[in-house]
């Protein structure tokens, strides 16, 4: 269960926390004997781990002082503030002014159970084919207006209206409707879908009266378009000034409504958060050595092997710290155009794989910090391994005729390079699967033989950094015949270009959550390939995939999940749409030593700036924020 467009709010909220209280204490009244219960949070399987009494989640510092600032960097600039408008950069941290229906906590094992954060309760059916919210009754805009079930009907509407990419996450809402003046039903299309209610209750709630209201020179507001006008939020933080395409600075908001609500304590600590915009990392990173911000998240194991040496982290003003990495899986890699005929077999695909070594590169370029991806759900419980048994053999068996044979008797792994014995062996294969597919070797190229035509493939790219990796992947395709090209663009024409599916490959990661659903459809099913807005940039058309995702999705419990989507990465990996890359399953970071955050950080986060604080003392020692 998880979305690019929302990943970055991630913090739990609400007025009670977990456990199942009665309709009387919960409800405004008794509630007929057939219809379900009202519930403060929602989860997957078993109760949520909070108590209604629980006056915090453990992970939070009740005592953290309100106070201070923290700069953090952001990348390429933006135009705009408005989250649903399609064209346009949205400004960075924009989520934290808004609030959604319900929110996870960061340490449960049941990575699915949410709380109230707008809405105080939920309920649905045992058939999971509708899902009530109830809004809390404190819950009000900054201007004093109280949220409202036409806000979020509003906001759902519109947000399907304009957002491809929502549009196709929500499709299985067929009805929305106002039960009263506090709560709100939405009707699914098909029963059993166990995710569905949750999916609900990440939606974004905006202002309809503002929206639909008029700006300061007395025109009408456009929901449809892009605007720097700072929108109305109901969230702990307000924009309180901004530069566009380079800084915006957001204000806590003294008088939120949500701020002494038991799970909220601990939480959003700063005065301000301001977001400072870079385009170029070389640039960015130089402003942090200079202190023009405070907290950086390296992505570059290479860069964190050799670029932390300069004065303030050998005098400790600057703390090198790393967090693992348990909340998500991911698949990075080469993502192959199936829309082009020269990808279309996988043979073709597979020979690609053999052609990219990673260990030398990880080796060189990486200080061996990185991990060969080797799932779809890589660094996770999710990840397949081994051969298929018990209950994952028997989802398999239901597609046996439909997906490659080896899914049942090999254990999938990449090929292994590292030296030039392994290099050497791996080009052959590569060659032999090429010849399989139909090439030939002629003249040292891989061509064609009915069009005479070489196999060509270009990379398709973003930042020149990326040519570390691109390089030595190019020569080892001249060396068996492929002609390379690579291809470096500005960013709004990359964007354009993946969007509008005029790429060979390119290297994009899809993030996993720990509890895989409908968004599954989006990424690798058949009802997504043509979507231009979908992230199934590979353009997979596979009934079997489809099948096994279905099988994700109604999973009945925790273990029938995670069987069906070790047997999804299975398939999926076996057909090779990807050349995989790698990833880290541990988090790199670097501060200006003024901050504190819990000595026992959640597991699943972590939860910079949610949950750290500013503190007082260490920053008269390093040198306080002007």
């Amino acid at each position: 269960m998880v979305l690019n467009w929302c990943s970055i709010r991630r913090t739990a909220a609400g007025v009670v926390l977990a456990g199942a209280l009665s309709a009387t204490a919960l409800g405004t009244g008794p509630v007929k004997a057939e219809e379900p219960e009202w519930q403060h949070a929602a989860a997957l399987n078993g109760a949520p781990k909070y108590g209604p009494d629980a006056p915090h989640f453990d992970y939070v510092n009740p005592e953290a002082p309100i106070a201070g600032t923290v700069r953090l960097a952001s990348r390429g600039g933006f135009d705009t503030f408005n989250i649903l408008a399609q064209k346009g950069s949205i400004g960075p941290g924009i989520l934290i002014i808004y609030e959604s229906l319900m929110e996870p906590s960061l340490d449960e094992e049941d990575i699915s159970a949410q709380y109230g954060v707008l809405a105080d309760a939920v309920r649905y059916p045992k058939d999971y084919s509708w899902v009530e919210y109830r809004l809390n009754p404190d819950a009000k805009w900054h201007d004093g207006m109280p949220v409202t079930p036409e806000d979020v009907v509003w906001s759902f509407e519109k947000a399907i209206e304009l957002d491809p990419q929502r549009k196709f996450y929500f499709q299985n809402v067929t009805k929305t409707e106002i039960v009263d003046d506090r709560v709100i039903r939405f009707t699914f299309d098909a029963s059993g879908n166990r995710e569905l209610p949750k999916i609900m209750g990440q939606l974004t709630v905006l202002p309809k009266h503002w929206w639909e209201g008029t700006d300061s020179k007395g025109e009408p507001r456009d929901i449809s378009r892009a605007t720097l006008e700072p929108p109305l939020g109901s969230g702990p933080y307000r924009i309180k000034d901004f530069t566009a395409n380079r800084q915006v600075n957001y204000e806590r908001v003294d008088d939120y409504w949500g701020k002494d609500l038991p799970i909220r304590v601990g939480t959003y600590n700063f005065d301000e958060i301001r977001y400072i915009s870079f385009l170029d990392d070389a640039v960015q990173f130089e402003a942090f050595k200079g202190d023009q911000y405070d907290y950086h998240l390296e992505r570059s194991s290479s860069q964190w092997a050799k670029r932390y040496n300069f004065p303030a982290v050998e005098d400790g003003r600057v703390v090198k710290e790393i967090f693992p990495d348990r909340s998500s899986g991911v698949m990075q890699g080469f993502f192959l155009n199936q829309r082009r005929e020269k990808f279309q077999d996988p043979d073709v695909r597979r020979a690609l794989n053999f052609a990219y070594d990673f260990e030398t590169t990880n080796e060189i370029v990486s200080a061996n910090l990185l991990k060969r991806v080797n799932s779809y759900f890589a660094g996770t419980e999710l990840a397949s391994s081994g051969l298929p048994e018990g209950k994952e053999l028997e989802i398999l068996e239901e597609v046996r005729g439909e997906v490659p044979p080896e899914v049942f008797t090999q254990e999938y792994t990449n090929p292994v390079g590292g030296n030039p014995q392994n290099v050497r062996a791996n080009l052959r294969e590569a060659v032999k699967l090429l010849r399989k597919a139909g090439y030939e070797l002629k003249d040292r190229k891989m061509v064609d033989p009915d069009t005479g035509e070489q196999l060509s493939i270009e990379f398709l790219y973003r930042d020149k950094a990326s040519e570390r990796t691109l390089l030595p992947y190019a020569k080892n395709l001249e060396s068996i015949g492929i002609n390379p090209i690579l291809r470096l663009v500005d960013t709004s024409q990359f964007i354009n270009r993946v969007r509008s599916r005029d790429f060979d490959t390119v290297v994009l990661a899809i993030g996993q959550s720990l509890s895989p659903g409908n968004e599954q459809r989006e990424y690798w099913g058949t009802t997504s390939a043509d979507n231009p807005s979908s992230a199934n940039y590979a353009g997979i058309k596979n009934p079997a995939i489809d099948k096994l995702i279905n099988k994700v999705i109604f999973a009945e419990d925790r273990e029938t999940l995670v069987a069906a989507t070790h047997a999804l990465d299975r398939v999926l990996l076996w057909n090779h749409y990807v050349v995989p890359q790698f990833y880290s399953d541990e988090t790199r970071t670097a501060r200006w030593n003024r901050f504190a955050h819990p000595e026992q950080m959640p597991e699943f986060s972590t939860g910079f700036p949610t949950i750290w604080w500013y503190d007082e003392e260490l920053a008269a020692k390093t040198k306080a924020i002007k």
